[in-house]
């Protein structure tokens, strides 16, 4: 993880990109079939979680979700993503390269890249992968806490075509409760793939 990477601000937000990009993102969920609900979360920081995460068009959905509640969300991919020409775009669409191997601390890294920024929004989910898992990974629940930022709980129910935000939760410390609240509030939301679902 390259903490200077998370204060790059003149990307995809700059006016004439940003006004131009809405409107695909606008046309795009109309297309889809999509609809919006909820508010962002809004603090200048904070962690998002997308629930449930099954699918490769979440990111596009998510992205074109940012564009119209108007907020810029940095993201973390494997740094496989990032090779090549990819690499460029990639980071332009606010992706930060993770090198799962290296030891490097990354929790702590990005509790430093908020602390080092006045407002930044990283969007992590929390099963970690696509794949059916039986328990959340924590790191982004121990990033709220260190960073002293609350968690914006973003979704997409493919059952209903309907994305947005459930209420902004702010963690007490007690991460098994405060994980298990969280999940139950995603009861009945349902991803692409109903059966790699891992909602409770």
């Amino acid at each position: 993880l390259v903490g200077s990477e998370m204060c790059i601000r003149d990307r995809y937000n700059t006016p004439v990109i940003k006004q131009i990009l809405t409107g695909v993102a606008w046309a795009l969920l109309k297309i889809l079939g999509w609809k919006l609900e909820g508010r962002s979360p809004t603090e200048p920081k904070y962690v998002l979680i997308a629930v449930p995460h099954t699918s490769n068009w979440d990111f596009p959905i998510t992205l074109s979700m940012a564009f119209i509640f108007n907020f810029e969300i940095f993201w973390m991919g494997k740094d496989s993503l990032f090779k090549g020409w990819k690499g460029p775009l990639m980071r332009w669409m606010g992706g930060i390269a993770i090198d799962r191997k290296s030891s490097n601390n990354v929790v702590q890294q990005t509790i430093d890249a908020f602390n080092n920024n006045d407002r930044l929004v990283i969007t992590i989910p929390p099963e970690g992968t696509r794949s059916k898992v039986d328990k959340w990974k924590t790191g982004f629940y121990y990033i709220a806490v260190g960073a002293e930022v609350p968690i914006g709980m973003g979704y997409l129910d493919y059952k209903r075509k309907v994305g947005g935000f459930l209420p902004t939760f702010h963690p007490t410390g007690d991460v098994e409760k405060d994980i298990a609240d969280m999940r139950k509030s995603y009861e009945g939301i349902t991803g692409k793939f109903s059966n790699q679902c891992n909602v409770d």
